[in-house]
Parts: structure tokens; sequence; C-alpha cells
């Protein structure tokens, strides 16, 4: 039986009642879902569904990421809500592509785990699978583990087995309607030029699955746990002195009052320079090197190549004993005397992070 697989945290339990059910029959899991995105994310997804298949002795298949397809398929159908037109489309092709593959494999049977979803429609599903079925030659398995204790059980393997609890269905336009709806930031979707992991990011959480897995392979006791904590996206940022646009790295969590300030040099210490305006703080890229111990030669070759995260909160903290102050800090090639302007478009907001302990 070929069993598509959409994320662990539904594939697990699904997988385990099917194993159950079926004990004579070889079971084999198929990872196809384009409609995933970022890809970042698809990768975590796939990552934990590899460890999970892993766990359950299932040997794993991995379907290809063929996104511009399935946007293709779905054009139209973008502002669809959860369970609607698109979500029907989706499941076609992720449903027929897996009977496809089931009867290259030489299966004659083949189900999907979306049918544990509690944002899924069974009987669209169970209607698909029986259209398919008359259409191939391959049984399609309707299994309904939800029902009774099913989700409640479901639940309890997904924290006895540390898996990946994702916060979204897994394709853009889902995304996009339920942040909105949330009135939360999309920082799902956030990308830096410069490739900085940063806080609560899907690569963020790529790094914690991973060593989640290198910990089990080694045997070492880990438990993940949520921490709340203020974090920070920054939109954009310009500096200009004496109305000439400077290259300027703004070190993070850097806030203004409003979007744009203008100033001057007021005070120096410790050759950091202190603005007469919101508090901004800038200093020179020879300085930033000595406090960071690094040894960038330009600014623009900080903003492509910035340290990590945490470094730059060592930094902030140097300068102003307090890693998760808000006030501006800037690097510049060399500070100089003169008008600053800065503009500065960032954004704090509560937020909760996964931490392994």
């Amino acid at each position: 039986m070929l069993v598509h697989i959409c994320c662990a945290v539904d594939s697990h339990y699904f997988l385990e009642e099917i194993q159950k059910e079926y004990p004579n029959e070889k079971i084999v899991g198929f990872f196809y879902d384009p409609n995933i995105h970022p890809y970042n994310e698809y990768r975590l997804r796939y990552l934990d569904v590899e460890y999970s298949c892993k766990k359950l002795g299932i040997e794993l298949l991995e379907g290809p990421y063929n996104l511009e397809e399935w946007l293709k398929k779905v054009k139209g159908l973008e502002n669809e809500p959860e369970k609607g037109d698109r979500c029907t489309v989706c499941f076609d092709d992720r449903l027929e592509t897996t009977v496809k593959k089931a009867i290259e494999l030489g299966h004659d049977k083949f189900t999907t785990t979306l049918l544990i979803s509690p944002k899924k429609s069974q009987d669209k599903l169970e209607k698909i699978g029986a259209e398919l079925s008359s259409k191939y030659p391959c049984q399609f398995i309707f299994k309904d583990y939800r029902s009774g204790q099913g989700s409640q059980l479901q639940g309890e393997v997904v924290k006895e087995n540390s898996l990946y609890r994702q916060n979204y269905c897994g394709c853009l336009f889902g995304l996009t309607a339920q942040r909105e709806q949330q009135n939360k930031i999309m920082d799902e979707m956030f990308s830096p030029i410069s490739n900085q992991i940063l806080p609560e990011s899907i690569e963020s959480r790529l790094e914690l699955y991973k060593k989640r897995d290198e910990m089990e392979e080694q045997n070492i006791p880990y438990k993940i746990i949520k921490q709340r904590f203020l974090n920070y996206r920054l939109l954009s940022g310009t500096t200009k002195i004496n109305k000439k646009i400077v290259p300027s790295y703004f070190l993070c969590y850097s806030t203004l009052n409003g979007k744009r300030m203008n100033g001057r040099i007021v005070y120096e210490k410790d050759e950091i320079a202190y603005l007469n305006r919101d508090e901004v703080k800038v200093l020179s890229l020879e300085i930033f090197n000595e406090l960071g111990n690094s040894s960038y030669k330009s600014v623009k070759s900080l903003m492509f190549n910035p340290p990590t995260y945490e470094s730059e909160l060592n930094i902030r903290h140097a300068i102003t004993s307090n890693p998760y102050g808000l006030s501006a800090i800037v690097v510049v090639d060399e500070v100089i005397d003169g008008k600053y302007e800065i503009e500065l478009n960032a954004l704090t907001y509560e937020d909760v992070k996964e931490v392994i302990i």
C-alpha cells in the first residue's frame, strides 16, 4: 500500500494505525506536496516525515517539488477559503500523482494521511479516491482515524515523538488568509538577502529539528519547549550623510519613533557617535569589527554576509548594556560629522519559539 503523506503531525498516528490494521501489507510512504511554500518549509516538513518514518520502520519516497505546475492548476482559486475549490484541485493533483506512483511501484492499494487532518474534508477525499479507483487499477483505502478519540490520541503521539507542529496548512494562499485573519505579520515569507537566520524563522526551525534528529541518534535526552519572546523584522533601512546615501547596516532590534529622522552628532564616546534624535547611535565598521571580533572590509560585505543573530545581540549589549534595547544602531564605513537622514521601517512583536533543552 502506498500512503500519501502530507506532514508528520498527520501521518505518524495514521501510519501506526494502518500498520496495525494491515499487518501483512508492505506500507510505503510517499511525500508529494508541491503546495507547501516556501521551499524551506517544504524541506522542514520532509525532514520531520523522514524522522517519523524512520521511527516506524517505513520506507519513504519523495515526489517532485513542482510548485510552478501546482500554481498553474490553482490559478483563479487563490482567494478560495480552506476546504474550498482550491483544496479540491490540490487533492486531485496529489492523489492522482500518488495512485500513478502506486501502480508504477506495483502496489494495488493507496491512501492519504490527509484523511486525519481536521482542516481537510474527508467527504471530498473519499469521493476523489473512489473516482481514481474506478479510473486506475488500484484500490483507494478510506480510513477515518480522527473520529472518536483519534484526534486526542494523534495529539499525544505528536508530543511523545517531538514532531514539528506547523501552524498553517502549507500553501501560500492559505497562509495569507490565516495571517490576515489573525492580524499577524507573515514572517514565514521573509527571506533576507543576507541569508541570516532570523528568530522563529523557518530556517531556525529547520536547524532546531536537525538538532533533534542528531540528539535522537546519539541517544541524548532532550525536550522541546516553547518560550515567549520579543521578535523583530527589519523591512527596510537607508542612511544619508549630507544628503548622500551611504552603505549602512542596522543592528537587529533597531527602531525609530517614526520611520524617518534627521539629526547630527552631539556626543562621542569610545568611538561611538550619538545623534541628537531618537537615541540613534552610529559606529564605524572598524569599531564593529572590534566589538564582534570580525574582519569585514566594507559595510557592503557585512550586509551580504552578516554575523549570526546572537553575535549582533552581543554587540548591541556591548554598546548599550541591553541586548534587546530598541534604539537604532547603525554601522557605516566611516563616521563623519554632518547631517544624518535615516529611514527605518522595522517591526517588533510578541512571538513564541521552540527551543531544545
